[in-house]
């Protein structure tokens, strides 16, 4: 049972309260199980927020588009949490970027809450305790929930496992932009932003995106929309509100936005399984004298990794 400073913890992040959710996820963030406990109390109070994922390249301007969109939501009466996941630092597994230099015209907004989370190392762009971040600030109140991935390219893809909306910004005239026309990153979006459009090759990468989207066709009924943007100076930002709004209704009219929750939240629980079994792997076999053995044996190179691995499996599986 949660002890009854987490109760008002818990009472307090429901009425929305922007210190108890910025406790609250620091609790998730470290593993704390105070924190779990705290997602577990709130949970029931979840589900309703609009909870849109921007991915792509470093460089793209996603953080200056997010800012855009915050001022076009607060316009609107709306609530706004932005949960960025930054680099991890390899010494301290800390976000290397932090809050105070995203969004700075938004800080003093007590209706806007932002945050940046480590991805501490995960290959697909977002840590264990992002989609519970996400849950804490949902069940704060909070109407748009804008996630903001690390730009690590094709890899970025479980993105789609955390949002309702994905949204890729790419940036004309980029090398790495050219390589997200590939399969992988390409067959996640519900929105492609042209971000930075007054750039000169703008037209060009707007042809290659509908030709490489021609080949895939819609996405469950869901023609993917190509919006022309400049978010520094908020040009074609109002376009791209009108086209998560479509989307939103788009998914809600045709019953996919239960389905997706459905996947993400099926995606998010194999996933803690899958964290939670690899560290509790490592806890039994890093002091074994077995496992020690068998890696002098890999090093000496007499054993190969995937023997090894399946002798460890044996041992678990036998105690």
């Amino acid at each position: 049972m949660p002890s009854a400073a987490d109760t008002t913890l818990a009472e307090r992040l429901l009425a929305g309260d922007r210190r108890a959710l910025a406790r609250a996820i620091t609790l998730v963030e470290s593993d704390d199980p105070r924190g779990w406990e705290l997602v577990r109390e709130v949970y029931p109070h979840t589900g309703r927020a609009a909870i849109v994922g921007l991915t792509g390249a470093p460089g793209a301007g996603k953080s200056t588009l997010i800012s855009a969109l915050t001022t076009l939501r607060r316009e609107q009466g709306r609530s706004v949490a932005v949960l960025s996941i930054d680099p991890s630092s390899p010494f301290t597994h800390g976000a290397l970027l932090g809050d105070r230099i995203r969004l700075t015209e938004h800080f003093l907004d007590r209706e806007v809450f932002i945050r940046s989370m480590a991805n501490r190392g995960a290959l697909g762009g977002l840590s264990e305790a992002a989609l519970q971040a996400a849950l804490l600030m949902d069940a704060a109140g909070r109407e748009d929930i804008f996630l903001e991935t690390v730009g690590v390219g094709q890899a970025e893809v479980d993105v789609i496992d955390h949002a309702d909306t994905v949204v890729l910004v790419l940036m004309p005239g980029s090398g790495d932009s050219i390589q997200a026309l590939k399969a992988g990153v390409m067959e996640i979006p519900d929105i492609i932003v042209v971000n930075k459009a007054d750039h000169p090759l703008t037209d060009t990468m707007v042809r290659e995106i509908k030709g490489v989207l021609s080949l895939g066709g819609a996405h469950d009924g869901w023609s993917v929309p190509i919006v022309k943007t400049e978010a520094h100076a908020g040009a074609g930002v109002p376009e791209l509100v009108e086209r998560l709004d479509e989307h939103r209704a788009f998914i809600e009219e045709q019953g996919t936005l239960s389905e997706r929750r459905r996947r993400n939240l099926r995606s998010e629980v194999l996933s803690l399984c899958t964290h939670r079994l690899r560290r509790r792997l490592e806890d039994r076999v890093s002091e074994d004298p077995r496992f020690q053995e068998l890696l002098d044996e890999v090093v000496a190179r007499r054993l190969d990794p995937s023997s090894a691995a399946t002798e460890i499996l044996g041992h678990l599986d036998a105690s």
